[in-house]
Formats: C-alpha cells, sequence, structure tokens
C-alpha cells in the first residue's frame, strides 16, 4: 500500500517510528516532512498529505502533530478527505469500517510509539463495511462536501 505521511515539529519523532514501521511491513511511504523539530505549521503538512489521498497518489494518509486535533482539522477541509484522529484501537477500528476514512492523524503527545503503530496497523488493515447504512452515510458525507 502507498501511504502518504507528515508531520509537524511535534510530531516528528513519533512520525520517524511509523515511517520505518511501515517500511518494514512493506509499505510504500511518501514522506511529506518535516524533516526535524524546527517549528513549523500543521496545516502546511495536513494539506500535502490530504492532498495525495485525495488525488489517489496515496492510498491513504497518516498525519502526526502534538495533540492530533489540528491534523485532523486541517485535513478535513481538503475534498475527498475524511481524517480521524486516533485515540483507541476500537475508534480506530471504527472510523474504517463506519466511516470509510483514508487520514489517521496521531497525537504525540500522548501516544506512544508502540502504540502508534498499532493504531496504524488497526488503520490500514481494516475494511470499509461497504452497503447498509454506513455507505449510505458515508455518501451523505460527500454530498455535504459538493455543497
Amino acid at each position: 500500500m502507498k501511504i502518504a505521511i507528515g508531520a509537524d515539529h511535534a510530531g516528528f519523532g513519533l512520525k520517524r517510528e511509523i515511517t520505518e514501521m511501515l517500511r518494514q511491513a512493506g509499505h510504500n511511504v511518501i514522506d511529506e516532512g518535516t524533516n526535524s523539530t524546527d517549528s513549523t505549521d500543521y496545516p502546511d503538512y495536513a494539506a500535502t498529505v490530504g492532498r495525495a489521498v485525495a488525488d489517489g497518489s496515496a492510498d491513504r494518509g497518516i498525519l502526526v502533530c502534538g495533540t492530533g486535533v489540528g491534523m485532523t482539522i486541517a485535513a478535513n477541509k481538503i475534498h475527498g478527505v475524511r481524517a480521524a484522529l486516533g485515540v483507541n484501537p476500537d475508534e480506530v477500528q471504527l472510523t474504517r469500517r463506519h466511516n470509510d476514512a483514508n487520514v489517521l492523524a496521531l497525537g504525540a503527545n500522548y501516544t506512544d510509539a508502540k502504540t502508534a503503530n498499532e493504531f496504524v496497523k488497526l488503520f490500514l488493515e481494516t475494511d470499509f463495511e461497504r452497503g447498509g447504512r454506513h455507505e449510505r452515510r458515508v455518501h451523505k458525507i460527500k454530498e455535504l462536501e459538493r455543497n
């Protein structure tokens, strides 16, 4: 799977850990930066990763900042992105199964590398439950984007 990943300065260290795990698992990782702990603006990375997912150059996206909240908000401004904040394993799976989320945001201040890697694996391995109420609701979300 082709994964776009990005982080601001607060998420830089955790992004490195996740990137290494993804590469070892055989994924094609597109590292969109940042590449240091120098202060940066999270919307820049949310936009780059979000656009890669929305235009199909990446299958999924991973974003990391201090809380994950800013990245989630910014990424969801990109047409075609359904970003979700990963807080616990059940929610991460449900973002995929019920919401067809295509970007996962994580908070480096609250998520250690082991947990983050677990969340990312769940996010990548969980399929969307097509048909029925979940698909109907995702279509309504897409309609909100169009209007």
